[in-house]
């Protein structure tokens, strides 16, 4: 205990800890803070006595939950898709879409196009909104850049947020995104010549935390991922996936096979990759914003995910095309009302379950010795969190012990 404690009381808090009793409550609780890491979680009743000389601070009966974790975001990009959008409900076809230079193909010319500052301001705009909502922890993918020069300044721009904001940012290369136009027809020449040595010069620079892919038949086949997996094994960074999302090539398998800290989407996942998701211990990230957004109809296999004892975070998956959705609140709820969640679940999948998608081990949970990212919230029960819409309850948000 030192002059940097301090203890706060009058709350209920959700620890998120795996635990008989749900959400790992504690009820008419105490949460020690010292040096910026959860000191003492506990009962009042049961506080030890050594805290007694700390001033208590009153959260006058709120809830405190673990900081939140958006671990699926595309939040640094150029440009908007708003008028595809438009296209799209007034019934213009794809091809139609692709010909008025919609599509990936307009985000990346924007994004190859905007400047560093523009990038980071237009990006810190979008992140402003998720901390609003009580999110501590974020992660954020290259891929819109697709030549080496944008996709560096991209995971740049990632890694400057970490610094302009109170949040922690875990960067992703997605260099296999898509294929640029320039090398329209020739995907392996584009793994070959321009995503790997570009993977290689981000590391370089200590860009990357993790190493990302989107295996699906309009992009690249597990084959084509498996050669950057192998590149990312190399240089010892973990990988994830955009997997099964329009259709079942075996992604999730594969990224189990690399022992995948997460396997995204998922909506057209068997049983046999629920299988092997579950053996290898990667994380299932549930996207329904791109559902949502796309009017999907097949929903990701929770039941066998519940079967399979496979780990489930939600995410926004921010993105311009996809899942403009910059609410991870609102994403709470969607899993719940979209995939049939529980509120548990739900709140677990930006949380502890989020931590795990990202390779985090000191946040996502509230207990002893874990940094100390809280929010806290004027309700009474955490299903109030995924049950509103277009509601937000926070109080107060505390990154690293500082509100």
């Amino acid at each position: 205990m030192t002059e940097n404690s301090k203890v706060f009381v009058d709350l209920d808090v959700a620890t998120m800890r795996e635990s008989d009793v749900a959400y790992g409550m504690i009820q008419d609780a105490a949460i020690v803070v010292t040096n910026g890491a959860i000191d003492w979680v506990g009962p009042i009743a049961d506080l030890p006595s050594g805290y007694g000389t700390l001033v208590r601070t009153s959260l006058a009966g709120r809830l405190v939950t673990p900081g939140l974790i958006d671990c699926h975001t595309h939040i640094v990009h150029g440009g908007d898709r708003a008028v595809e959008f438009e296209m799209r409900l007034n019934g213009a076809s794809y091809e139609e879409v692709a010909r008025a230079g919609g599509g990936i193909v307009s985000t990346v010319k924007a994004t190859r196009s905007a400047t560093e500052d523009t990038s980071l301001a237009d990006a810190l705009r979008r992140v402003d909104v998720l901390i609003a909502e009580g999110v501590t922890s974020i992660e954020i993918k290259s891929g819109y850049g697709l030549d080496r020069e944008t996709e560096l300044r991209m995971l740049r721009v990632a890694r400057a947020i970490g610094n302009k904001r109170d949040i922690t940012v875990r960067t992703s290369f997605l260099g296999a995104h898509a294929t640029p136009a320039e090398y329209k027809g020739r995907d392996d020449a584009y793994i070959d010549e321009v995503c790997i040595p570009t993977l290689r010069a981000a590391h370089a620079e200590g860009l990357v935390d993790a190493v990302d892919g989107f295996c699906e038949g309009i992009a690249f086949s597990p084959e084509q991922i498996a050669r950057v997996f192998d590149v990312a094994k190399e240089l010892g960074l973990p990988v994830k996936l955009h997997a099964e999302q329009l259709s079942n090539l075996g992604g999730a398998k594969l990224a189990a096979r690399y022992g995948a800290l997460s396997a995204d989407h998922l909506e057209y996942l068997d049983e046999d990759g629920v299988r092997a998701m579950a053996d290898a211990g990667t994380v299932a990230v549930i996207l329904p914003g791109a559902f949502y957004t796309l009017r999907e109809t097949q929903a990701p296999p929770i039941a066998a995910f519940r079967k399979h004892g496979v780990p489930m975070a939600l995410a926004t998956d921010i993105n311009p095309g996809s899942s403009p959705l910059n609410s991870l609140l609102l994403t709470v709820n969607m899993g719940c009302t979209l995939f049939r969640l529980t509120p548990e679940e739900a709140l677990r999948g930006v949380t502890c379950n989020a931590a795990r998608a990202l390779g985090l081990t000191d946040v996502g949970v509230i207990e002893s010795g874990k940094r100390a990212d809280l929010a806290i919230w004027d309700v009474k029960h955490p299903a109030e969190l995924a049950y509103r819409i277009g509601f937000n309850p926070l109080h107060t948000r505390i990154f690293g012990g500082a509100a």
